[in-house]
């Protein structure tokens, strides 16, 4: 049932996406443009899913498992450090450059936009060398035996 769910929020998902126009990078790249012509759609789709996750997230707090039982792992942490505020940036960047971020990107891979496949590449790309990086961190903290 969970892999049932996961899908339908999925496609839900992607076919809003669509639907408000965001797998679009050229609407993305519009709302960004605030001297040129400035698009605000992006901000009005930003605003109601902002109410509805914030709604979402609200409710969410009062429980202990999902509507699927599941138990309910929230974000816990507060603090901003160093590593979120760059890993922003990044993301900013290659959101006001490419027009794209990962949820989009994807929606518009799956459409068969070229641009797409080239974030999606990088965006994995990206991804590995996080994931690299990590584990050589990890493993140079261990104490040598």
């Amino acid at each position: 049932m969970l892999a049932f769910t996961s899908l339908l929020a999925g496609l839900v998902f992607g076919f809003g996406l669509i639907l408000s126009g965001m797998a679009n990078p050229a609407n993305v790249l519009g709302f960004l443009d605030l001297f040129g012509r400035w698009d605000p759609s992006l901000g009005l789709v930003m605003g109601g899913s902002v109410a509805v996750a914030g709604t979402a997230f609200f409710l969410a707090r009062r429980r202990t498992v999902s509507l699927l039982g599941a138990v309910m792992k929230l974000p816990t942490a507060r603090h901003i450090d160093r590593r979120l505020v760059i890993g922003s940036v990044l993301f900013g960047v290659g959101w006001g450059i490419a027009g794209f971020c990962p949820g989009p990107a994807l929606v518009a891979l799956g459409m068969g936009q070229g641009k797409a496949v080239v974030f999606v590449l990088a965006m994995l790309a990206g991804m590995g060398l996080f994931e690299l990086l990590e584990l050589q961190k990890h493993s140079s903290a261990q104490p040598a035996r």
